[in-house]
């Protein structure tokens, strides 16, 4: 029996009528190997669909002139595919319908917003669907909770509820052997039958989630890089694509800023075992990266990430020293707050975080400052650096503050995992892109970096003009 490939493909990769068709070439070149296809919506389609349910809040808001603008952006695809306009209609007409029920009690709830977020993938994965029936797959599209993913109640950012990967293969083994899903990502249905979302970026793990529950062969992620790459690549040009890397590494890169995979979808593939291959739609013959349990590597760094647009939060107070309870008391709120910390550093009567600017802070800052000293660092980013066995490394966090030193930018705040996988800072985020590429190069090659750490010395010197 053939195992499963379980293939996503991402919102750039269904962005376009050509980038659609190209995706679908690539399903039939692998229908010999049973593939399970999940879809994303067409990109920038979800923000429209959350700016549509904002602005049906406002006075004098029309439904229909809102909706033209979601309709137009498929209706061009569905056209440049040669396909029945007719195929989102229904999806459109339900979309309307909600919109205009929010004008109307002018409320919009994290229940509502999960139901208006829904309609891109629905519309997506018929479009796909349709597009491969063209080609001669026999293709059909499903919703993820028609196919068993049921999930709790935490609107936004839900989780699948145990029992759901026996319910997913149950509901997968009535489809007729030969066809070929094509599922919704990012989205379910609570127990109470209400719509909820992965949270942004979650089709990645709806795709895990499938993966595990069908116990694939491999879980392919189809995006529009060449894999896993050793830095940003907008930040450095030069930056190159990662062979192999361990979910452990894996897990730390999404995490900490790379944008290649949704921080979560690791979870189900390690739990089963399942490697996940990264690859380029526009790219399909380059080798990617995958991901697997066991790496033996002989560099000391995989890859260098970074996250731009965070907080750090300080937390001081005498009543830290030598007293329990204290950081529990903290961290409690950051829970009731349901505001997540990305890095965390501690010392004898102070605790400093990090958090994603995404969050609203404003009133657990208020509810953090009844016991302690609080300020809050704006306009900062976090870089780290990631690899196996980085820790016991000698040398790495050496190297780190000499190359930034030397270029005179201040290291506000250090932080290194447990698992031995990443050293993490925090530093001003006008100076990120330049402390990348100078670690970069560090690490991976003066080449890459050195030239663009020596134009910057220069223009302080004022030998280049702008």
């Amino acid at each position: 029996m053939v195992a499963v490939i379980v293939m996503k493909f991402g919102g750039t990769s269904v962005g376009s009528a050509e980038s659609i068709r190209q995706s679908v070439g690539i399903v039939a070149a692998s229908k010999g190997r049973a593939p399970f296809v999940v879809v994303s919506a067409l990109s920038e389609v979800t923000d429209l669909l959350l700016a549509s349910a904002r602005k049906a809040l406002e006075r004098g808001f029309s439904a229909k002139e809102m909706i033209g603008a979601i309709e137009e952006r498929h209706q061009t695809v569905i056209q440049g595919l040669g396909l029945d306009p007719g195929i989102i209609s229904e999806d459109v007409a339900e979309l309307e319908q909600v919109l205009f029920g929010i004008s109307l009690v002018k409320e919009l709830t994290t229940r509502t917003t999960d139901y208006v977020a829904s309609f891109g993938e629905r519309m997506s994965s018929n479009i796909f669907a349709a597009s491969a029936r063209k080609i001669g797959l026999s293709a059909q599209a499903f919703n993820a909770y028609d196919l068993g993913v049921v999930t709790d109640q935490n609107f936004g950012n839900a989780e699948i509820l145990p029992g759901a990967y026996q319910r997913i293969a149950a509901a997968v083994s009535v489809i007729p052997k030969g066809a070929i899903p094509v599922v919704t990502g990012f989205i379910g249905k609570n127990e109470q039958g209400e719509v909820t979302t992965l949270g942004r970026g979650g089709s990645d793990y709806s795709a895990a989630i499938f993966g595990a529950a069908l116990g694939a062969g491999e879980i392919q992620i189809w995006t529009d890089v060449d894999g896993v790459m050793t830095a940003d690549p907008r930040i450095v040009p030069d930056a190159r694509t990662v062979d192999v890397v361990s979910f452990e590494e894996a897990s730390e890169l999404a995490y900490f800023g790379a944008k290649v995979l949704h921080p979560k979808t690791i979870l189900p593939a390690l739990d089963r075992n399942i490697p996940v291959r990264v690859l380029n739609t526009f790219n399909p013959s380059g080798k990617g990266t995958l991901i697997l349990k066991n790496v033996a590597r002989k560099e000391h760094v995989t890859a260098i990430t970074s996250k731009n647009k965070i907080y750090v939060i300080n937390i001081n107070s005498a009543r830290m020293l030598r007293a329990y309870g204290f950081l529990y008391h903290v961290f409690k709120l950051f829970n009731d707050y349901k505001v997540p910390v990305d890095l965390v550093s501690t010392s004898e009567v102070n605790v400093s975080v990090t958090v994603d600017k995404s969050f609203d802070v404003s009133k657990l800052v208020e509810k953090l400052k009844e016991f302690a000293n609080v300020s809050v660092l704006e306009d900062r980013a976090s870089i780290s650096v990631i690899g196996m066995g980085i820790k016991s490394r000698p040398g790495v966090g050496g190297k780190i503050f000499s190359m930034l030193g030397k270029l005179g930018i201040n290291i506000e705040m250090t932080s290194q995992s447990y698992a031995d996988v990443n050293v993490s800072i925090v530093i001003n985020e006008s100076r990120l892109a330049e402390a990348v590429r100078a670690l970069h190069g560090e690490f991976f090659g003066a080449q890459v970096a050195q030239a663009p750490v020596a134009a910057v010395a220069k223009a302080r010197q004022g030998k280049l003009k702008a």
